[in-house]
């Protein structure tokens, strides 16, 4: 259906108007004769156009009945843009889908006799195509078409597109008899589109609040927060029939981050930040979202984040007056625009998200004060109760290392004493580190991974144990590091929280050579816990999966540091 013709202008063929309908000869229950002759054909037609709600499905039945009930060889649907500019789909009978690869992308509607049908929708009836003004020819490897037929289709009062009938079989034009069975068809295909518009939608609605109830639920889990964000990545993508999904919080030099990818191809954006003096990023840091028709010609963005896209939606994530980041929906070059009942969906859940997000982070808030609160009553425990009994055991020690007269016994008990100042000295330095509660991330990565480390210490019991190879603080860039300290997060948490282990070993190991002489540098967190059951969840792997592939690395795990082999060991690398 690939009619390219030129100009606008209405042609002088048959009187196909509103009216002309009402002028034709009638039969006994007032249709015109060439309706009557076929009512029972087109009841059927009817019966077949209404007999299902999903929308493609029910365009497809619509274009094979129109082609049956005119034995047109070809048939189409031109579903008309929102703004009533050009065709946004286009679906087809007739046309194998071979051809239809040949031929290339199909008309947009912007011109031509489909554009003028779009512009003025009002029937047109042709012998010959080729006879009209406002066609120009076909593409190359289009197949030949001479008589022409096109009716719109109105829903509830508004045109939702045209329907166009070609080549009629036999190779004589389409007559009165056509032009009127496919008016009416036109207009029960109306009712059928709506109802199928409007269950369409309903069924949208459920899936994105679906999506935000997932999402919700996986915030107040007490899942990881990045696992989180990577949920509403994915979540959105999924629902908004989208390439890419992209999550973004501020960044402490202003701008965005990029902090959760989920697209269908590999992507290194992760970790990127993306200047405030992007118009875009400038629009999301106000609340306000981004529409982008197509990303590789709008200059607002200035960045690759994008780039290779086509139609782009970028939201704010923000509620109660508070914005906590945005969220950016890409669809693939050459696809469809979103459409408003998207934009609004989509707007909705990314509202929804933050309301999440910030329940989520109370829900932390209140947990890290619970953390605070345990450790100062483990700080009082160990000052007012332990060291107090220490002290009093080596006072006790000392008088009956006095009484005695053996010189081996005084000795075995000045060594007791001294070893219980050492270990009162390190109580106090714990109790004090207790209640200082963590600091902020000195810049050093070696000092990084300590304070994770110590961290990790007071829920696990224990303190890790760890060693560095070659220099980490110097060779290992920014953005390589900050993922390393995610990594590390995840994979102490994963232990503490499903191993049981009572041993851990934590390398980091910057001289790690790849293959084509590569730097990267390497982490390995080893325990001797339970390890991984059979069916187990794997989510917290597969973020540090995937957190290693965005930076061009990788991660993998195998047995632990038991006697037995028992345990977990996670490896995580990534190039300098």
């Amino acid at each position: 259906m690939s009619v390219a013709p030129a100009s606008p202008d209405r042609d002088s063929g048959p009187d196909v108007s509103p009216d002309a309908a009402t002028r034709l000869p009638r039969g006994p229950h007032g249709l015109p004769t060439e309706v009557t002759a076929r009512v029972p054909q087109l009841l059927e037609a009817i019966r077949s156009v209404g007999s299902g709600l999903e929308l493609h499905s029910t365009l497809d039945r619509i274009c094979e009945t129109a082609a049956e009930l005119t034995d047109a060889r070809y048939a189409a649907i031109g579903v008309a843009a929102e703004d009533g500019e050009g065709i946004v789909d286009l679906i087809h009978h007739g046309l194998d889908e071979g051809t239809a690869r040949r031929i290339g992308r199909l008309p947009d509607g912007h011109t031509g006799l489909l554009g003028a049908l779009i512009h003025d929708p009002e029937p047109v009836r042709l012998a010959n195509v080729a006879d009209d003004p406002r066609a120009c020819g076909f593409p190359e490897h289009h197949p030949p078409m001479r008589s022409f037929l096109g009716v719109p289709i109105r829903v509830h009062g508004e045109i939702f597109g045209n329907l166009y009938l070609t080549e009629k079989r036999g190779g004589g034009p389409f007559d009165d008899g056509d032009l009127n069975m496919v008016r009416v068809l036109a207009a029960e295909a109306g009712i059928a589109i709506g109802n199928a518009r409007l269950y369409e939608a309903a069924h949208q609605r459920e899936r994105w609040i679906d999506g935000s109830v997932a999402v919700t639920t996986t915030l107040l889990s007490g899942s990881d927060a990045e696992e989180a964000l990577q949920v509403v990545a994915e979540q959105a993508r999924r629902l908004s029939g989208s390439a890419a999904g992209i999550v973004l919080l501020p960044a402490k030099e202003g701008g965005l981050e990029i902090v959760a990818v989920a697209s269908e191809r590999r992507s290194k954006a992760l970790g990127l930040v993306i200047p405030p003096e992007s118009e875009a990023v400038a629009e999301l840091l106000d609340g306000k979202p981004v529409f982008v028709e197509d990303a590789t010609t709008d200059a607002r963005l200035l960045t690759d984040l994008v780039r290779d896209y086509g139609p782009v939606m970028m939201l704010p994530l923000q509620s109660e007056g508070r914005l906590l980041g945005a969220l950016v929906l890409a669809r693939a070059q050459g696809e469809r625009s979103f459409t408003k009942t998207e934009r609004t969906l989509a707007a909705q859940f990314a509202a929804q998200a933050a309301l999440a997000l910030i329940m989520a982070e109370a829900q932390r808030d209140r947990e890290r004060l619970a953390v605070y609160e345990d450790r100062d009553r483990i700080a009082r425990d160990l000052h007012d109760l332990v060291i107090q009994r220490l002290f009093a055991t080596g006072m006790l020690l000392e008088s009956a290392q006095r009484r005695s007269i053996v010189p081996e016994v005084q000795e075995g008990v000045g060594k007791a004493v001294d070893e219980l100042d050492v270990t009162i000295q390190e109580i106090r330095t714990a109790i004090f580190a207790l209640s200082q509660g963590p600091a902020e991330a000195p810049s050093g990565l070696r000092t990084r991974v300590l304070r994770e480390i110590n961290m990790a210490a007071v829920p696990l019991g224990f303190k890790p144990g760890h060693r560095f190879i070659g220099p980490v603080d110097t060779v290992v860039g920014e953005l390589t590091g900050k993922n390393l300290i995610a990594a590390l997060r995840e994979a102490l948490s994963n232990a503490f929280r499903h191993s049981g282990a009572s041993h851990i070993d934590v390398v980091v190991d910057a001289t790690v050579q790849l293959p084509g002489g590569r730097q990267a540098v390497r982490l390995t967190v080893a325990d001797d816990g339970v390890g991984i059951p059979s069916g187990g969840r794997r989510s917290g792997l597969r973020n540090l999966k995937r957190r290693a592939e965005a930076l061009g690395g990788d991660s993998w795990y195998g047995p632990g540091i038991g006697d037995d082999g028992s345990g977990t060991t996670v490896v995580w690398q990534a190039p300098h």
